[in-house]
């Protein structure tokens, strides 16, 4: 079994010491689906729900969400963020993808951090559309991409 890298030699968490790393140029990608009933997104979409315009508080909420991941996940580097995005795609009548990009110039990776954009976007739209929808469902939240180039 291989060594965990978040646990000290006494078992303990611990945060993995990047230190000796060097920095690179790191994209992760993650996606999410929020299930609705059609009507429901074309509410949503329009900026026409009860609590007003979701994509755009989404939006911004995903983002924050991001550059803030370190305070919500114990163990996660502090990063600071070259890039963010929450993106927004309609793939079926029911179904709207977000999609969280994150970019940065770093030792460690930044999967975590899209991860949570994208998570928190679609928390947000939930929490905006519940009162219009008693079935929204929030699916397959997962990362689909990441990169890492050396820096010039």
């Amino acid at each position: 079994m291989t060594d965990l890298t978040h646990l000290d030699a006494e078992g303990r968490a611990r945060m993995v010491d990047v230190g000796g790393k060097p920095p690179m140029h790191r994209t992760a990608i993650a996606v999410g689906t929020l299930v609705a009933a059609p009507a429901t997104l074309d509410r949503l979409l329009a900026g026409d729900l009860p609590k007003g315009e979701a994509v755009a508080v989404a939006r911004v909420a995903g983002i924050q969400a991001a550059k803030r991941c370190d305070a919500l996940i114990p163990l996660c580097h502090t990063l600071p963020l070259d890039a963010a995005s929450i993106d927004f795609e309609r793939r079926d009548p029911d179904r709207l993808a977000v999609i969280a990009t994150a970019v940065v110039t770093a030792r460690t990776g930044v999967e975590m951090e899209a991860l949570t954009g994208a998570s928190v976007a679609l928390l947000t739209l939930w929490d905006m559309a519940k009162g219009v929808d008693p079935d929204l469902r929030i699916e397959d939240v997962r990362l689909i991409e990441k990169r890492k180039e050396p820096t010039a």
